[in-house]
């Protein structure tokens, strides 16, 4: 049975956030430039992961993703659509990855002071070759976002948004272990 809480990294179960930038959004059939934040992990600073963090009581995982990309990323935002969702069996958890429109960015914020965490935006191709190579899992998100915006298949994953806001995604995650925050 699969339990309602969220958040995932490394070995816990926990809530995965990926967030998306949008740099640059033309009109008619030009392309969306997208930019991926990433965060410096607590345990190893010299490496980029997706954010994540655990889900409070009584909580929704929308709700936590929110709380969470402010806590670790230092972002507010309005939560938007959900992207997508993605299950693992074997660690019976579920992610679901929503859209955030993001509405201030802070220049210091929880984990960058009381921890020394790290952000920076990197172009989509860039971060799925640093997330491969130590949360591989993170980069399958990215792959879905990729997917989702490609031209061919005739759907935007993100709606548009004026040129001087800021896009995300964030995921949340259920599992049957108990609830954990990063």
């Amino acid at each position: 049975m699969i339990v309602p809480q969220v958040f995932e990294l490394f070995i816990r179960l926990m809530f995965q956030r990926t967030f998306l930038k949008m740099c640059k959004q033309t009109k008619g059939a030009q392309p969306i430039y997208l930019q991926v934040l990433l965060v410096s992990s607590s345990r190893y600073p010299d490496q980029w992961i997706v954010p994540g963090g655990g889900m409070e009581p009584e909580e929704e995982p929308g709700g936590a993703a929110v709380r969470e990309v402010y806590e670790e990323a230092g972002v507010k935002g309005k939560l938007g659509r959900l992207l997508g969702i993605f299950e693992n069996q074997d660690r019976k958890h579920r992610t679901y990855v929503y859209v955030l429109t993001v509405t201030e960015v802070l220049e210091d914020w929880e984990d960058s002071v009381n921890i020394g965490r790290k952000r920076e935006w990197f172009k989509v191709e860039d971060a799925l070759k640093v997330l491969q190579c130590h949360k591989p899992v993170h980069a399958e998100y990215l792959e879905k976002l990729k997917l989702g915006c490609s031209p061919t298949n005739g759907n935007s994953v993100v709606p548009p948004i004026p040129d001087n806001n800021s896009l995300y995604v964030t995921s949340a995650q259920t599992s049957s272990l108990p609830s954990t925050v990063r």
